[in-house]
């Protein structure tokens, strides 16, 4: 029987944390067969080898990509999909795991039976991997069992405090995917938007309904790096940067206005500031500003405020050493 689910794990430099995923993934109990596909990202510690270890003691399930130069985590994600056998494609990361054995089983039920679901997903809760502590995100505003897809398009956008559909909960119809690609492989494959996951996200809602499992299913990893949270503002300013020119690219793309979408921006605008006001960035001013045209969005009186006292070198400098006075007696 040919496998109805193809699980995509991408992974780069996990060692500590890759075995946990795929034992995660392995120990799903599902009446259909599934696929796990693995895209190690040329890791230069020891994660390529336990991912051949594993695809070598489950070689019926878990099939290795070919070992290729770095390509970044788009086209890693994207090269996994498009050799994808199964009807429906999840995603666990390489560090992040699934708690519940029955996962799958749930949401390729709900697919089989209603045709107009193009994605499932379900809530998760933080992992801080220093203390193995666990804590749950903001609340989900979209919790009913089914959501027409649509409703949630500008939710997805402009998400801030929280993933309106964290991408390793979910479950998702690979034709509709394909299509799409198909159709528009610059909004997939664009390096410069940053990520892989919010494109399907949006993909599905615009196509179909949404459906929604209360059920903790995922413990979503931090407490050390990663390419959506960095402790370097310059790492940050561009993973900001690209998420957003992401977001603004989908709404003008797609016709996306309202005041809510404006207030995105703006927040964006003035964390871009941020970060080249810490970093001490000239660039990262000027981009600042680019950015701030190109979205053609008027910055807040903080942004104003920001601007005015990176506007010149000794006023910039006092104020990163006395905000760097102000951290250090609060941590005391």
């Amino acid at each position: 029987m040919e496998n109805i689910i193809s699980v995509v794990v991408i992974t780069y430099n996990e060692e500590k944390t890759i075995a946990r995923t795929l034992d995660s993934i392995l120990e799903q109990k599902c009446h259909v067969p599934f696929e796990i596909v693995v895209g190690d990202d040329c890791s230069t510690d020891g994660t390529r080898k336990i991912c051949e270890e594993y695809a070598e003691k489950y070689p019926n399930i878990i099939r290795l990509m070919d070992k290729a130069p770095n390509k970044g985590v788009i086209d890693n994600y994207y090269d996994c999909v498009l050799n994808c056998k199964g009807k429906y494609i999840a995603d666990c990361a390489g560090d992040d795991f699934w708690i519940t054995s029955d996962k799958l089983e749930k949401e390729v039920s709900i697919l089989e039976k209603d045709e107009s679901i193009t994605l499932v997903h379900t809530e998760w809760m933080y992992y801080n991997e220093k203390t193995g502590e666990r804590t749950p995100p903001a609340p989900n505003v979209f919790n009913k069992p089914i959501t027409e897809g649509k409703v949630m398009l500008e939710a997805i956008v402009t998400q801030t405090s929280r993933p309106i559909i964290h991408s390793c909960t979910a479950m998702y119809r690979a034709d509709v995917l394909k299509r799409e690609y198909n159709k528009n492989t610059y909004l997939f494959r664009n390096k410069e938007f940053g990520c892989e996951d919010l494109q399907v996200c949006f993909i599905m809602a615009l196509n179909g309904n949404i459906a929604y499992i209360p059920d903790v299913t995922l413990c979503y990893s931090y407490g050390t790096p990663t390419v959506s949270f960095s402790n370097n503002d310059k790492k940050q300013f561009l993973f900001v940067r690209r998420i957003t020119d992401l977001s603004y690219y989908l709404c003008t793309e797609y016709g996306l206005k309202s005041k809510t979408i404006d207030k995105y921006f703006q927040q964006r605008i003035f964390a871009l500031s941020m970060h080249a006001f810490r970093s001490g960035s000239r660039q990262l001013r000027l981009e600042t500003k680019k950015c701030k045209e190109k979205w053609g969005i008027e910055g807040t009186w903080k942004t104003a405020l920001v601007n005015a006292i990176s506007s010149n070198c000794v006023s910039w400098k006092l104020a990163l050493y006395l905000r760097k006075l102000f951290v250090a007696i609060k941590k005391l």
